[in-house]
C-alpha cells in the first residue's frame, strides 16, 4: 500500500480495514487483532472520547505498557481530533505530575499496574485540567476483591456500546496527534508535538524521488514488525505506525527480554525490526540466538546509541540479514538519515558513520555563528525534514531556538564527508574540554568498547581544578571478566590522542540509560562524584 503525505492516521485505519480486513494488525502475547477490528475498536473508544467531552486539540494521557488496547487508544484520539500524550511509565509521581499539567490532559487512560503513580502524580490540585480516568483493566464484575479482568476489560467495556461508524473530526495532515515528552536530560521535559503527516512523509518521499526502498528504512504489507521499543517514545510509536499506515502485521512486546525477543522473532516470522545496540548484543548473547531463530529476517534498523565495529560485524554474521543504522530525534518524528545496507561492509570507514539524508531531507553542519561549515569541519548538526515537529508545547523561545527557518538544530556535534555522510562526533552538550581542547565522549567509548573484558562505557567529564575538566570512564565489566585501570589506558594507547585517555577507571554494575538506550551521562557524572566524595 502506497503512503500518501496528504492522508492522517484515520484515514489509514480506514483503508487498512477496507483492503485488508482479516490480516492482523497486531499480536500481543499471542493475542491477534485484524485491521478490522482494531478500526471497528477504535471507532467506538473516538465515540465514547467524544461523549467524555474529549474534542478536536484535547490532550489525552496514556500511562501503561504497550499492547492492542494502547494502539486502540492512539487511533482513538486521532479520529476523535484530539491528541495522545503518552507518559513514561518508569517515571517518579513528581514527573507524571509534570506531564499530566503541562500536557493539560483532560483524560488518563491507565493500567492498574501503575495505578499508585497516578494516583501520587494526580492528588490535589496538581494536575487541573484532568476530569476523567478510564483503568484500562477495570475491577472483577463476580463480586471478587483483589482481582482484575483480562488486560485491557475496563477499555473495551468503557467503549463497548459506542457506535462502530467512522468520524470526522476535521483534521488534517498538518493537524496535531501526538505529543511525547523528551527523556529529561537536561532540565523538565518538553512536550514535542508531531502531526499526522510525520508518518506518511518517508515513504512517500523515496517514492517520489525514485530511489530503491531497499537502500533505507522501509516498510511493506507484507511484513511482520517486531516492535521492541517503548511506545511512550518515538522509537516505539512511530516504528509501529509506520508499520500500521502500510497494513502490516505488528508483533508488539510490553516490555523488551531479549529471550522472548528471540522467541517471537523465530516463532512469528519476523521480517523487520528496529533495536538500540545494546539489544542486538543482549540478542545475541542468548543461548538461542542463531541462523535459524532468525531466518525470517530480511532488515534490522539500529540506532539511538553508539555501536562497536565488533558488534556490527558480528551481527552481520548471526543474523544474517541487511542493516541500517537509523540518526533521529524526537523533534525530527522521523528518520532524518540513514546508513545503507549496501555501506555495511566489513572494514569500511563508513561503518563509523551515521548515515547519508534520506530522500527529502537535508543535512548541514553549522559553526555558532551560524555559518555552513565545509565538509570535514565539526559543527552542530542541522536536518531540514518534512517530518519535523509542530514544536514544543507552549514553549514558543524554545521551539524558535530549535526550529529555524525549517531547520532542526539536533544538539549533535558532527561533521559531514566530502560524499554527504554525517559522521557523529557527540552531544554537543556533552563535549568534555580540557584546557581548551574538545573531547567527545563517543570516539573514546567507542575504542574502550573494543576491549574483551568491556560490556559497556561511559566516558564524561568531571571538574579539574587545574584543567577545567578531567576525563573519566566508567566501566561495566563482561561477566567473570577483570581488567586493571592501567591495562584500560594503556589499550587506549595510540588508538586515541593521548589527551583524550581517561586519567581514572570507575567500574559499574550497570550503566543508566534512559528508554531509547541512550547513555545517562548527567546520572553517570552524579555516581562518580558520589563516588569520590566516599571514603574507601
Amino acid at each position: 500500500m502506497n503512503h500518501d503525505p496528504r492522508w492522517t492516521l484515520a484515514q489509514a485505519s480506514a483503508r487498512n480495514a477496507a483492503l485488508r480486513p482479516d490480516h492482523p494488525a497486531i499480536i500481543c502475547e499471542g493475542r491477534r487483532t485484524s485491521h478490522a477490528r482494531l478500526h471497528q475498536d477504535s471507532n467506538r473508544a473516538a465515540h465514547a472520547l467524544r461523549a467524555a467531552g474529549i474534542g478536536r486539540g484535547s490532550r489525552v494521557a496514556y500511562l501503561g505498557r504497550e499492547s492492542e488496547h494502547y494502539y486502540v487508544t492512539i487511533l482513538a484520539c486521532a479520529k476523535a481530533g484530539a491528541v495522545i500524550v503518552p507518559v513514561n511509565w518508569r517515571l517518579t509521581p513528581g514527573e507524571v505530575t509534570h506531564i499530566l499539567r503541562d500536557s493539560g490532559a483532560e483524560l488518563l487512560f491507565l493500567e492498574d499496574e501503575f495505578k499508585a503513580t497516578a494516583d501520587a502524580a494526580a492528588a490535589g490540585s496538581a494536575t487541573p485540567a484532568l476530569h476523567t480516568v478510564i483503568r484500562l483493566d477495570g475491577p472483577a464484575d463476580d463480586g471478587t476483591t483483589g482481582r482484575t479482568r483480562e488486560r485491557g476489560a475496563g477499555l473495551c467495556a468503557w467503549y463497548a456500546q459506542e457506535s462502530p461508524d467512522d468520524l470526522d473530526p476535521g483534521t488534517g495532515p498538518d493537524d496535531a496527534v501526538l505529543q511525547i515528552y523528551t527523556s529529561g536530560t537536561t532540565g523538565l521535559p518538553k512536550g514535542v508535538v508531531l502531526a499526522h503527516r510525520t508518518f506518511f512523509t518517508l515513504p512517500a518521499a523515496v517514492r517520489a524521488t525514485g530511489a530503491d526502498p531497499d537502500d533505507w528504512i522501509d516498510w511493506r504489507e507484507d511484513d511482520v514488525s517486531l516492535i521492541s521499543l517503548p511506545g511512550f517514545g518515538i522509537a516505539g510509536i512511530g516504528w509501529f505506525l509506520y508499520g500500521f499506515c502500510v497494513g502490516a502485521t505488528n508483533v508488539v512486546m510490553p516490555m523488551y527480554v531479549a529471550q522472548e525477543a528471540v522467541r517471537l522473532i523465530e516463532e512469528y516470522g519476523v521480517t523487520i525490526t528496529f533495536v538500540a545496540p545494546a539489544m542486538l548484543q543482549m540478542m545475541l548473547d542468548e543461548q538461542n540466538a542463531g541462523p535459524k531463530a532468525f531466518a525470517s529476517l530480511r532488515k534490522i534498523a539500529y540506532g539511538a546509541a553508539p555501536i562497536s565495529e565488533s558488534l556490527l560485524l558480528r551481527s552481520l554474521e548471526v543474523f544474517g540479514c541487511q542493516l541500517a543504522q537509523i540518526y533521529a530525534s524526537t523533534e525530527a518524528g522521523s528518520v532524518a538519515a540513514c546508513l545503507p545496507p549496501s555501506d555495511h561492509r566489513p572494514g569500511s570507514r563508513l561503518l563509523q558513520a551515521a548515515g547519508k539524508p534520506c530522500p527529502g531531507n537535508e543535512i548541514k553542519v553549522i559553526d555558532r555563528d551560524g555559518n555552513r561549515l565545509p565538509p570535514g569541519e565539526i559543527g552542530q548538526v542541522c536536518v531540514r525534514t518534512p517530518a519535523h515537529m509542530i514544536g514544543y508545547w507552549n514553549r514558543p523561545e524554545a521551539t524558535a531556538q530549535t526550529l529555524v527557518d525549517g531547520w532542526l538544530h539536533m544538539g549533535d556535534a558532527g561533521y559531514l564527508d566530502e560524499q554527504g555522510y554525517l559522521f557523529l562526533c557527540d552531544r554537543i552538550n556533552d563535549t568534555i574540554i580540557v584546557a581548551g581542547q574538545n573531547i567527545y565522549p563517543a570516539e573514546v567509548e567507542k575504542q574502550l568498547s573494543e576491549h574483551p573484558a568491556v560490556a559497556d562505557v561511559a566516558v564524561v567529564g568531571v571538574p579539574d581544578a587545574r584543567w577545567g575538566e578531567a576525563v573519566h570512564a566508567a566501566v561495566v565489566l563482561r561477566a567473570g571478566a577483570r581488567a586493571k585501570p592501567r591495562e584500560l589506558l594503556l589499550f587506549l594507547r595510540g588508538r586515541v590522542a593521548d589527551y583524550k585517555i581517561p586519567l581514572a577507571y570507575h567500574v559499574l554494575d550497570t550503566l543508566p540509560r534512559n528508554p531509547s538506550g541512550k547513555i545517562l551521562r548527567r546520572m553517570v557524572r552524579e555516581q562518580l562524584g558520589e563516588a569520590q566524595r566516599t571514603p574507601a
